[in-house]
Formats: C-alpha cells, sequence, structure tokens
C-alpha cells in the first residue's frame, strides 16, 4: 500500500504494472479494511465504485475501482450543452471516403487562451461510440492550462505529446508526462491539464475494446513493452469548495455542469480500472539480425482488440531508436499495401522512410489498401547504401493502425496545414527494369 499526502512534491509518485490491482491512499487509514462499502467509511469519506466492464465479465477482463471522495460523484446540477468547438465524433461523415494519402504539417500555434480541450482538433476516425467500436484521432495545440475539469464518456484516450510537458491531475492522482511518454487517461475519469509551457501533441480516442498489452506468441515471456514499465498514480486529491465547471464529453457532444467543489477529491482508491504513463524510451525494440524489414506488428506497444482474433479495433505502435543489421536487404519498410489504415505521427527527428516533408508533429494518413513506402529519395540512398550496421537514433515516429478506413472530418481535409502536393514524394520513382 502506497500513501500520498495532497501536499506531494512536484514529482509524482507512482505505483508499477499495467492492470495490476492497486491500494493507495493519500491519508493513512483513508481505505475501509475488509470490505469495500462499510456503513461509515474512514474519515468521513463516500465509497464510490467506478465499473468500466459488465459486473459479469470474467475476472481477467473486469476493470473496476473503489474510490473514496470527500464528495460522491453525484453531487452535481444538471449537465448543459455547450458548442463542440472543432472535437467531432464518429460516425464520421461530413465528406466521402477518401483513397488518397495524406499529408500534414505540424498544427499551426494556438490563439492565445486556448487549453486541451479547447485545442484539440479532430482529424478523424470510423466507428461510434454508441455502438462501442471504433476509433477517433485528434491532435492538439495549448498555451494555455486548464481551469475546468475534463471527463470522456465516449472512450478512452491515448495521449502523446510532440511537444511540452503535461501536468494531468487526475480522480486518482497526478501524471508527469513529457515527450517521448504517453498516457492514457480511462473512460470515465475525470481529469484536466495543466503545463508551464506550449503544448502540442496527438490523440487517439478509443471507442472500442481497453487498450492491453498484445500477446507475444513465439516471442516468450519477454521483449517489447514490459508490465512493470508502466506506472499509476497514487492517490491525491484536492480539497477545494468553490465553483468548478465539468465538461463532458457524451455521445459525441460536449455539455457543462457547474460544481460547487472540485471532483478531483478521490483520498484512497483500489482497483484497476487507472489512469497510467509509460515512457517509450522502455520499449524493448526486436527485429530481424539476418535479412528482411520486419512487419510493423513487431512494434505494437498496445491494442484495442476486436471479437476476431489478431484483428485490432486500434494498435499503438512505436518506431523507436534501434539498430539495423539486415544483410542483402532494403532496410526500410517496404513498399505495400494494407488491410489496415495507418495514421503515422512523429515526435522528434527524423522517419527512415521519408527522408523530407514528414516534420516532428505532422502526420500522415494511408488509408485501406493505399499504396505506399519509402519515398524516391530514401529509396535511392537505401538502394545504394553500404550495409554495415546502422544505429537508427534521435527518431521516434509512431502510428495509430485500425481496422477500418479512416474518413477524414472536413476541417482536417481543407486545413492549411495539409500539404497539396503529398504524392509528389514519390514522383522520382522511374523505371529501373531491366529484361
Amino acid at each position: 500500500m502506497t500513501t500520498s499526502s495532497p501536499e506531494t512534491p512536484d514529482s509524482p509518485d507512482y505505483l508499477r504494472g499495467f492492470g495490476n490491482h492497486h491500494v493507495t491512499e493519500a491519508i493513512p487509514g483513508a481505505l475501509p479494511q475488509g470490505r469495500n462499502s462499510p456503513q461509515r467509511p474512514p474519515l468521513g469519506l463516500y465509497a464510490e465504485q467506478l465499473s468500466a466492464t459488465a459486473f459479469t465479465q470474467p475476472r481477467a477482463a473486469n476493470r473496476r475501482t473503489w474510490a473514496y471522495r470527500i464528495r460522491p460523484s453525484a453531487a452535481h446540477p444538471a449537465f448543459i450543452r455547450i458548442p463542440n468547438g472543432r472535437l467531432r465524433t464518429g460516425p464520421f461523415n461530413e465528406i466521402e471516403p477518401d483513397p488518397n494519402r495524406i499529408r500534414w504539417d505540424a498544427m499551426p500555434p494556438a490563439t492565445p487562451g486556448t487549453d486541451f480541450v479547447a485545442g484539440l482538433f479532430t482529424v478523424g476516425g470510423h466507428g461510434s461510440p454508441l455502438t462501442g467500436m471504433g476509433m477517433a484521432i485528434h491532435t492538439y495545440a495549448a498555451d494555455t492550462s486548464m481551469t475546468d475539469v475534463f471527463v470522456n464518456a465516449d472512450g478512452e484516450l491515448l495521449i502523446v505529446p510532440e511537444q511540452g510537458r503535461l501536468r494531468v491531475l487526475t480522480e486518482l492522482g497526478r501524471l508527469d508526462v513529457p515527450p517521448g511518454q504517453i498516457c492514457l487517461i480511462p473512460r470515465g475519469l475525470r481529469f484536466r491539464v495543466e503545463h508551464d509551457e506550449a503544448v502540442r501533441g496527438y490523440v487517439c480516442e478509443n471507442y472500442g475494446a481497453a487498450l492491453a498489452l498484445p500477446e507475444r506468441g513465439p516471442i516468450g515471456a519477454n521483449g517489447l513493452a514490459a508490465e512493470r514499465d508502466f506506472r499509476v498514480p497514487v492517490a491525491w486529491f484536492e480539497d477545494r469548495e468553490e465553483p468548478v465547471r465539468v465538461v463532458q464529453k457524451f455521445g459525441g457532444n460536449l455539455w457543462a455542469a457547474d460544481y460547487d467543489h472540485s471532483p478531483l477529491d478521490v483520498v484512497a482508491w483500489h482497483g484497476n480500472h487507472a489512469p497510467y504513463v509509460y515512457d517509450l524510451a522502455d520499449f524493448q525494440v526486436l527485429g530481424s539480425i539476418s535479412f528482411d524489414h520486419p512487419d510493423p506488428s513487431l512494434f505494437t506497444v498496445l491494442t484495442s482488440q476486436t471479437p476476431v482474433p489478431g484483428l485490432a479495433n486500434v494498435d499503438f505502435v512505436v518506431f523507436a531508436p534501434r539498430w539495423l543489421v539486415g544483410e542483402d536487404t532494403f532496410r526500410p519498410p517496404w513498399f505495400h499495401r494494407n488491410v489496415m489504415a495507418e495514421y503515422m505521427g512523429l515526435i522528434r527527428g527524423v522517419y527512415d522512410a521519408k527522408a523530407e516533408g514528414f516534420v516532428p508533429g505532422g502526420a500522415s494518413l494511408h488509408n485501406t489498401w493505399a499504396s505506399h513506402g519509402p519515398d524516391a529519395a530514401t529509396h535511392r540512398g537505401a538502394s545504394a547504401a553500404e550495409l554495415v550496421p546502422q544505429k537508427l537514433d534521435d527518431t521516434l515516429a509512431f502510428m495509430f493502425e485500425t481496422n477500418l478506413p479512416i474518413t477524414l472530418t472536413a476541417q482536417a481535409w481543407t486545413a492549411d496545414h495539409r500539404q497539396p502536393d503529398y504524392d509528389a514524394v514519390w514522383s522520382g520513382l522511374g523505371r529501373e527494369f531491366r529484361a
């Protein structure tokens, strides 16, 4: 059991492990012993269960947390509909699905006074939160810390910072998330994002099964992302008796209610429905040590599976620093067409399949069955390179890969930072056939 006072240092404490049942209290003695809902919980707290799965789902899949809080979350007035800003939700039908390859530069700087929620810009997606299937892709740019509290009832949020460190204050504790790390906010959990500088990054909103670690299969018991490297916050709370606006995303729209207290008031909790942070530098990259570039599925950090075995609703894949040693091998990713849709972002450096034009903060979309691969400059260089062991360093890219076509929002299609001539990167791939 870990304890943490509300006056903890700026760097938060963490518990370790993915999917573990954690037990933590900010004040010793706040957790009831031997039962979840005693007649009178300790310290005059209220007992409340957050149930993220049906009660009767198998134990291995069941997700729930018991929270002991200053006020029950039921103590609030009605939510009132507010504007969605640039936030969109499936079903995505503003424009028709487009088979073309698309690339964007980085998001422009945020308008002064923009916080994390106001700075969300929906790129596209598929499915709908009302059916519990599909996903949405967002980017964000903000220069101002949130004063509101936000909760997403539609899906869990995987946040990938590219610029600027985030402090994410949640009902269950605090997260510190610099670029190069990711955090996940579970569906239905209230949180606030603060920062001391302009921030920018990417968000995957997952409507489907909760993201989990992929099976390793023949890899064995080790490799890829290790459970012990995921960090869950210890209990921390705000005791604020003052007006706080809570914004909720529900059914694709934003709603707001004015509370008379902060809902981030959980003094103790135990369970496995909790936020977490993961450092992408901890990912153990595996690859070929003989020939050929491996399938990118080997770089999967997290996966949301569908009922079809091995078919992901969404995968989160990372292309981290690594050694390339393949002999008689074209070492960058090969040319391919894929049944899965691929949205790629760049956190730092240069991606090995795109020599130019793909910039940190930018993104590309190769929809299902779109032909893609290395650009002409990369192909020329890799085809003639001396095949000595090569370290890909100072690079960090990622991919949201999903099982159905991604339909863009109108704002993503018409955005000023969309590159109008992306197809030109392959224009230099001429005929090299020799009979």
